[in-house]
C-alpha cells in the first residue's frame, strides 16, 4: 500500500486572479469543530450569512444566499432560472466571461444576442441600445469586473436600458464583490452572483447570489422545469429562508464558517473603506511599474484596481518570470487568458492580498529577475543581472 506523507503545502504569497490570501481569522473559522447542517446553530449562521451578503451587495432583496458551488455555478445559477427554451437573452461579451455566459444561456435553449468589444475595452452603452432595437430579451447580462482583462465595466446605463426594453438585468460581481462599489438595488440589478475567493478572500468554493422581485417573479411565471435540479431556485430557496427549512442538500458547512468570518472583517473594515484601499494599493501598483517602464492593458478610465492586466515587455518570457516568481520568491500572478496568453500578466491585488507590501514584494521582485534598462530601452530580458 503506498503511503502518503502529511500534508504540507509552501507559503505562497498570492496575486493572481484568485485566490487570494486568507486572513488568519478565516483560516481559524475553518477549524472550527463541524455542526450538522440542520443543526439550529447553523441555521441562525446561515441567517447571519445571508444578512452580511445582503450588506455587502448593498441590497434588500429576499431571495439572497449563497450557492454550495464555486462563482462559475452562481452563474448557471442565475441563467438556468431565468432562461427557458426561446427566450431571448442578450449577453454582453468583452472577455472569457461573457463569452462563458452566453455558452450556459445557449445550452439552456435561449436565442443569444451577442454584443462584443475589444477584449481590454469595455463594452459600449450605444451598442447596447442599438441591439436592443432588434430583439426583446428577457435577460440582459454583463460581466462588471472581467477577470480575464482587467477592465471594470460601467454599469448604470445598461442597466437602464434594461429595464426599459422590458428585460432582467444581470451581472457577473466575481472579481468586483468587496472591492469596488457596487450598488445592487440603487442600480437595478436583478440578478447578481459572486465567488468567496477574490475580494472578499474566503476560500473558493461558495458564490453568494442575490435576485430581486422582478427575477423571483420571473422565476414563478416560469412554463418549463429548471434544468438543473440541484440549482433549481424553486427548491434551494426552501433551505435558504422560510419559517421552516426544507432539506436541500449536505451543505459545506466548515466554507460556510470561513465564509462568515471573511464577511464579518469586510464589515469591521467598513465597505468604503475597503474600496478606498483597493484603489490606493492600484495606484501604487501603477506608479512602480511605471518605473520599470511596464505598460497597462486597460485605460486609466476603466482599469479595475483589484485586478490589473499588464502588458509583458518586448522580450521577457512570460513562463520563465512566473515561474521565478513562484519557486525563488513564492509570489503567484497569474498568465494572460485567451488571446492575451502570453501577452499579458494578471496581477491581483484583492482582499488581503491588496496592502503595500503586497505591492513592494512583487516590483522588488521584478526588479531582481527582469533588468529595469532592458525594459526601458523597449527590449527586455527576463536574464537577472543579479544572477
Amino acid at each position: 500500500m503506498t503511503s502518503y506523507s502529511q500534508l504540507n503545502t509552501s507559503q505562497r504569497i498570492l496575486m493572481g486572479p484568485g485566490p487570494s490570501d486568507a486572513h488568519p481569522r478565516v483560516l481559524q473559522a475553518m477549524a472550527t469543530p463541524l455542526i450538522g447542517h440542520l443543526d439550529p446553530e447553523f441555521v441562525e449562521i446561515m441567517d447571519e450569512v445571508k444578512s452580511m451578503v445582503q450588506q455587502t451587495f448593498q441590497t434588500e432583496n429576499y431571495l439572497t444566499f449563497v450557492v454550495s458551488a464555486p462563482g462559475s455555478a452562481g452563474m448557471e445559477t442565475c441563467l438556468v432560472n431565468l432562461l427557458e427554451p426561446g427566450d431571448e437573452a442578450l449577453i454582453c461579451i468583452h472577455g472569457v466571461f461573457g463569452g462563458r455566459m452566453a455558452e450556459i444561456a445557449d445550452r439552456c435553449g435561449a436565442k443569444v444576442i451577442k454584443v462584443e468589444a475589444p477584449w481590454g475595452e469595455p463594452i459600449d452603452p450605444e451598442q447596447v441600445r442599438l441591439a436592443l432595437e432588434t430583439c426583446t430579451p428577457k435577460i440582459v447580462a454583463i460581466v462588471h469586473a472581467e477577470t480575464s482583462t482587467g477592465v471594470l465595466q460601467p454599469l448604470e446605463e445598461i442597466g437602464r436600458m434594461a429595464h426599459d426594453a422590458g428585460a432582467l438585468f444581470m451581472v457577473d460581481a466575481v472579481t468586483s464583490y468587496c472591492g469596488v462599489p457596487l450598488k445592487v438595488d440603487e442600480w437595478g440589478i436583478d440578478a447578481i452572483y459572486s465567488g468567496t475567493q477574490k475580494c472578499l478572500s474566503a476560500p473558493p468554493g461558495l458564490s453568494p447570489v442575490s435576485f430581486s422581485d422582478r427575477a423571483v417573479k420571473a422565476l414563478e411565471n416560469r412554463k418549463t422545469k429548471v434544468q438543473s435540479w440541484f440549482l433549481d431556485l424553486s427548491l434551494v430557496k426552501n433551505y435558504w429562508g422560510g419559517a421552516k427549512r426544507a432539506y436541500h442538500h449536505t451543505a459545506p458547512v466548515s466554507a460556510v464558517f470561513a465564509l462568515r468570518e471573511a464577511l464579518r472583517i469586510v464589515l469591521e473594515e467598513g465597505l468604503e473603506n475597503r474600496f478606498i484601499r483597493h484603489r490606493e494599493n492600484h495606484e501604487l501598483l501603477a506608479t512602480k511599474l511605471a518605473g520599470l517602464g511596464m505598460e497597462f492593458l486597460v485605460d486609466p478610465d476603466y482599469r479595475l484596481p483589484n485586478l490589473n492586466a499588464v502588458r509583458i515587455p518586448e522580450g521577457v518570457d512570460d513562463a520563465l518570470v512566473r515561474n521565478r516568481l513562484l519557486n525563488d520568491y513564492n509570489i503567484e500572478i497569474g498568465g494572460g487568458l485567451g488571446k492575451f496568453a502570453g501577452k499579458v500578466w494578471r496581477i491581483g491585488l484583492m482582499g488581503e492580498s491588496s496592502t503595500p507590501n503586497h505591492v513592494n514584494m512583487l516590483v522588488s521582485a521584478l526588479e531582481e529577475i527582469i533588468d529595469p534598462n532592458l525594459i526601458h530601452n523597449g527590449k527586455a530580458s527576463s536574464v537577472s543581472t543579479y544572477g
